[in-house]
């Protein structure tokens, strides 16, 4: 595939520079923990429930040693000493914690090697769970072999239970990936929620409780259709390490995972957001789980034309974050976004540069393209008309993950009829177009190469520019979607710690030497 005639230096180029950038960040990643790290670590050796007061236990837990002690050995060493002090197991020390009015940091604190072998048998049995459901999802592809571009639809009615109802009714129209949206302003909770909720809004609540109804839902319909049907939930936010930990748990298979989309639009603290990203990503990577990228929502706040060099700039940083978390190319479902104005001349041969310019330099990554949202305005002929030209694009440049348009967007949550014909508009095209794109050149020099190279141009300056500046720097100055955030602002940043020399992480540990084993 390579209709573009791209510069393959030029590309080098890019990624050099988005290299020095995640390097850059990365130094610094290494030096700190969080909260929800933390928080995410407790939950990986196996505790999870509430107390009398409905307050996670992770979270009484961490902030219990944030509050009476030194987090900045990690929360490993405080729980592994109190097990051994009270020669209980971790289901008895719980409860006895809960019970009593005492505090993590009331024993004594015993070494490394002690910290390992006490907590060795509780992780690893998380461990072989997320290995066990990556067998799972392997046996599933293998006796159901997915096609070469997914139809993604979204449920979100706020009621797990009616969720269900609409994903399998979607999955049997033809839906190859359901994603769950997200209780509104979910991201900003700084914990999280507890069992099943069937009272969200604009969105279902991500619990652990939620992702098994829904998983062993779809699983079930995956059977009934012959297809396996991936889950999609949202790893971003304040808990964004926790949920991917959920996750692997429950074997989602897709998850919602930008490196910057919480600093830029949800005003998350860029050192906390940086920080949960590398541990997020660690865990998807060692539980195959695929992550997508929110790219294309630089262009909902910037104009899409004159900012497309900042989709691609993203994508190679988001692409250095994935490797430097050890995400193979087959996991990055980097992402962009059909967002130009209509009524610009031209206006679909620039998408389609846009698109096959994501296309030939990632080739190996799911990519994950976005429809129509922002020139959308309530007609719902003139929505259908733009979907089904978004869906010409998509099969011509072989994207990856296909979310479909609504013809009611910006209307109301889609009916379940409104998703069937989007289905099947995208369908009807897929097929009738199916072998177009391989059929046609492009005109050397024409208005899609040209326009592929303005874009790759823009986006090499602009990582140059990053690279010397700093990401952190960069941000402060609203290089993308237009929106400035401060270093020292934004929401989380108290939840962020300088790791001590004798700092102790046993899962994220244990998953990185897995990767060096391999």
């Amino acid at each position: 595939m390579n209709k573009l005639n791209l510069d393959k230096k030029q590309i080098e180029s890019c990624r050099n520079y988005a290299n020095l950038i995640g390097q850059d960040v990365q130094n610094f990643i290494n030096k700190h923990s969080t909260v929800s790290v933390e928080r995410t670590v407790l939950r990986l050796l196996g505790i999870d429930g509430v107390d009398e007061f409905s307050i996670p236990l992770p979270n009484k837990l961490v902030d219990d040693v944030v509050k009476n002690g030194d987090i900045s050995l990690g929360i490993s060493v405080y729980i592994a000493s109190a097990l051994t002090e009270k020669k209980m197991d971790l289901d008895n020390f719980l409860e006895y914690y809960k019970k009593n009015n005492i505090s993590l940091t009331d024993f004594n604190l015993i070494s490394r090697e002690e910290v390992y072998k006490v907590l060795r048998p509780y992780y690893e049995k998380s461990l072989s769970t997320i290995k066990k459901n990556k067998h799972d999802r392997s046996e599933f592809l293998r006796e159901y072999p997915r096609g070469k571009t997914d139809i993604y639809v979204i449920v979100a009615t706020g009621n797990i239970d009616e969720d269900v109802i609409q994903a399998v009714s979607a999955a049997k129209a033809g839906a190859d990936i359901i994603a769950v949206i997200r209780s509104t302003g979910q991201s900003l909770l700084d914990y999280v929620p507890y069992g099943k909720t069937t009272e969200g809004f604009g969105g279902t609540f991500a619990t652990q409780e939620n992702f098994k109804i829904m998983r062993e839902a779809l699983d079930k319909v995956s059977r009934e259709e012959q297809r396996y049907i991936y889950l999609v939930n949202y790893a971003s936010g304040l808990c964004m390490p926790e949920i991917a930990c959920m996750g692997a748990l429950e074997r989602l298979d897709v998850l919602l995972n930008d490196s910057m989309y919480g600093i830029i639009f949800r005003d998350i603290n860029m050192q906390r957001t940086f920080i949960d990203q590398y541990f997020s990503r660690l865990i998807n990577a060692y539980s195959g789980i695929i992550i997508n990228t929110g790219e294309d929502n630089y262009l909902t706040t910037a104009d899409a034309v004159e900012e497309a060099h900042t989709v691609t700039a993203s994508q190679f940083i988001n692409e250095a974050f994935a490797k430097l978390a050890n995400l193979p190319s087959n996991l990055m479902g980097l992402g962009h976004a059909f967002e130009i104005n209509p009524d610009v001349e031209n206006s679909f041969l620039l998408e389609l540069a846009q698109a096959q310019l994501a296309r030939e330099i990632f080739p190996d990554a799911p990519l994950k393209y976005m429809p129509p949202t922002k020139h959308i305005d309530g007609n719902i002929f003139k929505a259908y008309q733009q979907n089904a030209m978004f869906n010409m694009v998509t099969t011509l440049t072989d994207q990856s993950i296909h979310l479909l348009g609504m013809m009611t967007e910006a209307i109301h949550t889609p009916f379940m009829s409104d998703r069937y014909l989007a289905i099947k508009n995208a369908k009807m095209i897929q097929k009738a177009m199916k072998s177009f794109g391989s059929e046609i050149q492009f005109k050397e020099n024409g208005i899609i190469q040209r326009r592929a190279y303005e874009v790759l141009d823009e986006a090499e300056k602009l990582l140059k520019q990053i690279a010397e500046q700093g990401l952190f720097n960069s941000l402060e100055n609203g290089v993308f979607a237009q929106t400035k955030r401060n270093i020292n602002g934004g929401k989380g940043l108290l939840g962020v710690f300088e790791k001590h020399e004798n700092y102790i992480n046993v899962v994220l540990e244990k998953m990185e030497e897995s990767f060096y084993e391999d």
